[in-house]
């Protein structure tokens, strides 16, 4: 999964305009505007936008302190008075279905907000799969062109990664589903938005909250992480305010430094042009793999600019030959010498490096190449394959691949933190300031990195959702989330464990809440895409789920497993929700995929299965005695084929409750 790319951009892009807004009231009055603006609503406000049925709609904002503010919305009318801080807010009441509506807020001045609709408010979060636009989506082109949807809108919050909580957010606005608009919108949210609108006939309007590449641990809030013994430590240490931050990060680059290269300070850019240089000693410096990027080699975190030198004996046929120099993808920025010559440079994290070298550059005997590598974020260094590092000599190859010397110039301060630099930084900056707004439900779509963790998430993932519920004041808020869709090489999956079928039975296990649902996408994966373009199939699911009256447990479309038991020498697997019986997905064969067992020696085989009515008879010779069963247990599990009558994937689950490869795996900002 790409750390930085579009999405990195576009989160710089989107801060630097979070602070053009929040600058404009300043720009205006040094342009000469009589007075400043004295009334705001807050940022969520806007023409067009939606306000949920049935419930209290709270109106807020801010005014000078004392000053008196009124509200009109749909013939009634109410009053307060701005505080001592300058926050207001008032509550009308529920209102049905329908629009559109004026909203009109008095006080020093007038703000009408014109179009409001009233219907369903479903806030979209999670990382980049919910982030992913319709645009960007399979059908992406056709939907948009057919979106003349007045009663779709969609609003999308700026990233916004905060140490404090903020109760507002800059002046944001709703766009109405057209042609023009729809294309900006979650693609995921807009296929839910139009079965939905279709199915309920009113206003949906979608909050989009996403931020591709986020760890839950961002999304959860700290009051409720600091309630856990395992997390107060962590929340207790973090940084307060930017002063903090920065003082964190010199004492953590101090401490990089003295880890990595003992003895070795880093330079100044001047000083460590040397280090380009054949003649510099470098016998001292440590080592990193090429490639392989540095975060997964004792720098984790590190953002900043590391050297990397490597000395290559060459004879003179070698040397006097035509050379290119290939360094393969380097993230994100690199300066390359070659004997003290500078032969190229590129800043573009995933472009492999390919340097022709001039004649006389190269000499018998002993060479130099110097690396300059600077990272902005996410992984840096090499990475890639092995086999694209090496330098060509006419019709010879001479692999580069392997320790490299290594030594650190600099850290790249950062003025802010980036989204997953620590805990709730995400729900600081961009779920705290909708706290007052009404929802109908939650759509969350995110889990992919927190694979790595995922005995922990199913641990933390259930809190979150207990916690945003008591926090918004809606203890029966309903939570549809999306069980992580197949992803890597089919040849890559095992029988002996995967961090990514941990993570799909956490989230499972989230199931036991009531008022959850949650859509399985295994079968709309992309082994060579973490980003599955099939944005139209879950949306559709999500919408079928969350069409079903909330109830003690969650909700799944599908088969779902409900019993197991051994019977002689095979496993006897019951079936719910299957009405009609169990089949295999169309196109794929006779044969039942997907299902292990395994005897008490806990070593899995692929069984042999038929399928009775709800029911499913696995076995294999080599388990005489089974005791546990496993049904789409690799990483990429779509060959697994087991669907209900129309055609609606079972969930992947485990019916065993062994330790698992994750276990023990703590977040580390």
């Amino acid at each position: 999964m790409p750390r930085k790319g579009w999405a990195s951009w576009q989160a710089r892009v989107g801060l630097l305009l979070a602070a053009l807004l929040w600058a404009g009231q300043g720009l205006a009055q040094a342009a000469g505007e009589p007075e400043p603006v004295a009334l705001r609503l807050a940022g969520i406000f806007s023409d067009h936008m939606v306000l949920q049925h049935g419930q209290p709609i709270r109106v807020w904002g801010r005014a000078p302190a004392g000053d008196h503010v009124a509200v009109r919305f749909r013939g009634e009318r109410r009053h307060t008075t701005a505080g001592p801080d300058g926050r207001w807010q008032v509550t009308l009441r529920a209102a049905p279905p329908g629009g559109p509506h004026t909203l009109t807020v008095q006080g020093r001045q007038t703000r009408v907000l014109s179009d409001i609709q009233v219907g369903e408010v479903w806030l979209c979060a999670g990382q980049s799969n919910m982030e992913w636009t319709l645009a960007q989506s399979d059908g992406g082109a056709q939907a948009v062109a057919e979106a003349t949807q007045p009663l779709i809108r969609h609003v999308k919050l700026p990233h916004r990664a905060l140490l404090a909580p903020d109760d507002d957010t800059p002046p944001l606005a709703w766009q109405v589903a057209s042609p023009a608009t729809a294309g900006n919108f979650t693609g995921v949210g807009y296929f839910f938005a139009r079965q939905r609108q279709a199915q309920r006939r009113m206003a949906i309007g979608l909050v989009n909250v996403a931020w591709g590449g986020t760890h839950l641990e961002t999304w959860s809030r700290a009051a409720s992480l600091s309630a856990d013994a395992q997390w107060a430590p962590l929340v207790a240490r973090q940084p307060r305010t930017l002063a903090d931050w920065a003082e964190t990060q010199t004492r953590g680059h101090q401490a990089t430094l003295a880890r990595f290269q003992a003895g070795l300070p880093g330079g100044t850019v001047d000083e460590a042009r040397g280090w380009a240089e054949p003649g510099h000693a470098d016998s001292h410096w440590p080592t990193l793999q090429v490639p392989q990027v540095w975060e997964e080699q004792g720098l984790p975190g590190f953002d900043g600019v590391v050297w990397f030198r490597r000395e290559v004996v060459l004879d003179a046929t070698q040397a006097a030959a035509p050379a290119t120099l290939h360094l393969g993808a380097i993230d994100d920025c690199d300066e390359t010498w070659v004997n003290g010559q500078r032969v190229g440079g590129v800043c573009a994290w995933d472009q492999p490096r390919r340097y022709p070298l001039q004649a006389g550059v190269l000499q018998a005997g002993r060479n130099v190449i110097a690396v300059r590598v600077t990272d902005t974020g996410g992984g840096g260094g090499f990475h890639g394959d092995p086999a694209a590092v090496k330098l060509e000599l006419g019709v010879q190859s001479l692999a580069l691949a392997g320790p490299w010397k290594a030594r650190i110039e600099a850290a790249l301060p950062k003025p802010q933190p980036h989204a997953n630099d620590g805990l709730s930084l995400l729900f600081n900056g961009m779920v705290q300031p909708l706290q007052p707004l009404r929802l109908q439900g939650v759509l969350w779509y995110q889990g992919e990195s927190n694979v790595p963790r995922a005995a922990q998430y199913a641990q933390d993932f259930p809190r979150l959702i207990r916690d945003w519920r008591q926090w918004w004041g809606q203890p029966g808020l309903p939570f549809h989330f999306v069980q992580l869709a197949s992803f890597l090489p089919l040849d890559k999956n095992t029988l002996a464990g995967s961090a990514w079928a941990e993570l799909r039975d956490a989230q499972r296990q989230a199931l036991a809440l009531p008022r959850t649902g949650m859509v399985v996408a295994t079968d709309v994966g992309d082994a060579k895409d973490i980003h599955p373009r099939n944005k139209q199939a879950v949306g559709e699911r999500l919408a079928r789920v969350a069409a079903y009256p909330g109830g003690p447990r969650g909700r799944v479309d599908g088969p779902v497993l409900q019993s197991a038991r051994a019977q002689g020498g095979s496993m006897h697997l019951q079936f719910a929700q299957a009405p009609g019986g169990l089949a295999l997905r169309a196109g794929s064969g006779d044969r039942l995929l997907g299902l292990a067992i395994a005897g008490a020696d806990q070593r899995f085989v692929a069984a042999q299965a038929r399928i009775v009515g709800r029911q499913i008879v696995v076995g294999h010779p080599d388990v005489p005695k089974p005791v546990a069963g496993r049904y789409g247990g690799g990483d990429n599990p779509e060959q697994a084929n087991l669907v209900d009558r129309q055609g609606l994937p079972a969930m992947s689950f485990r019916t065993d409750t062994w330790p698992l490869l994750t276990e023990g795996v703590r977040f580390s900002p």
